[in-house]
């Protein structure tokens, strides 16, 4: 039919490029975020482009709905700017008859929502934990870049070193500043290597100097070593398997009982119901004025959609902290908005007065 086709048509392209323009914002905040942490040492220079786009298969879920929300909400605003849907209306047509062409949008969204809701975004997740693991897992030496200032995990020491070699656990021309409670000591060796000894892990230097610096008195000491060790904490554990709710696979959430579990699971079903809700809910309060400002009714998408997401993650902190049962925050908040929109759409399409005595008399 030409009028399923014509909002299909205009749907596509509306949500098509809304999100491609949400993506490249996003993108954009992303990787600045991502350079910062690199800047910072958090990761690895190397990992950066990985990380962003595990990042952007996290956030997608989002993207997508907010996009399917604003196209729908920018469809009907434009049909009732232009009056096409009063002439809809007006030839018998009602606004119950929009969710058939909504829908043929809506399914192959939602098919992609929850293939990135329930597969991507864990494994997506489940990576990223892995690159933070073994970034962590790496000697403070490996950490630094050559010709760059780097501090350490802990904050306690400040590297610099010429160059690498040996896979990046020796480095050479090695400057380490080490700061106590009370004194400052600044290391400077010709090169330095990491080794594990019984469980701990030591800094080996070779022809070097030591000058200590008393804070509170301002007295220095000065020496010089051929060879010296410096420990520099215990020896790093293997890769840790992911066990944060959010990097679990869907079908482990389902077979756990465990609140946090139950309320990730809640949380990833709870984004695919909110994306049809979200279409429901621009469809029943859908409608502008010629006279009044056209962005008022995209302020009121944002809004909405904040409120909705905002509910969704406090669904997910009442599951996770036993105040409300896991289907019962499915069925009770998310049932309830489908619920209250249909009952909307459906007093907005006057079916509930076609029938009354008056008009019947009439």
């Amino acid at each position: 039919m030409l009028f399923d086709s014509s909002l299909r048509r205009e749907l596509w392209r509306g949500f098509v490029g809304t999100l491609v323009v949400l993506v490249t914002i996003v993108l954009t905040m992303m990787l600045i975020r991502v350079l910062g942490l690199a800047a910072k040492g958090s990761v690895a220079v190397g990992d950066v482009s990985l990380l962003l786009g595990y990042t952007m298969i996290g956030q997608m879920p989002t993207l997508i709905s907010l996009a399917l929300f604003a196209s729908v909400v920018a469809l009907l605003n434009r049909l009732h700017r232009d009056s096409e849907l009063l002439v809809w209306q007006a030839s018998g047509v009602p606004l119950m008859r929009l969710l058939r062409p909504l829908w043929q949008v809506t399914w192959p969204v939602l098919l992609i929502l929850a293939t990135l809701v329930l597969a991507a975004r864990p494994w997506a997740q489940q990576q990223t934990e892995l690159i933070k693991a073994r970034f962590e897992r790496r000697s403070d030496i490996a950490r630094v870049a050559p010709g760059q200032f780097q501090t350490s995990a802990d904050g306690s020491r400040v590297f610099f070193i010429d160059s690498h070699s040996d896979g990046q656990r020796t480095g050479r021309n090695v400057l380490i500043v080490l700061t106590q409670a009370e004194t400052e000591a600044v290391v400077s060796a010709r090169e330095g290597q990491i080794e594990t000894v019984g469980g701990l892990r030591y800094l080996r230097l070779w022809q070097g100097e030591r000058v200590e610096t008393q804070l509170v008195t301002g007295e220095k000491t000065r020496s010089h070593f051929e060879s010296a060790r410096i420990l520099i904490g215990d020896a790093p554990d293997a890769i840790p398997a992911a066990s944060q709710a959010r990097s679990l696979p869907t079908h482990t959430l389902v077979r756990s009982d465990s609140r946090d579990h139950q309320a990730e699971l809640i949380w990833r079903l709870g984004t695919l119901w909110a994306a049809l809700n979200l279409v429901l809910i621009g469809l029943a309060t859908s409608g502008t004025q010629v006279r009044r400002a056209n962005a008022w009714s995209f302020v009121w998408a944002l809004l909405a959609f904040i409120v909705y997401y905002n509910l969704l993650t406090l669904s997910q902190a009442w599951v996770a902290a036993g105040r409300l049962g896991p289907w019962a925050a499915l069925a009770g908040i998310h049932g309830a908005i489908s619920l209250v929109a249909l009952a909307g759409l459906w007093w907005r399409d006057g079916s509930w007065r076609r029938a009354t005595p008056v008009e019947a008399s009439a």
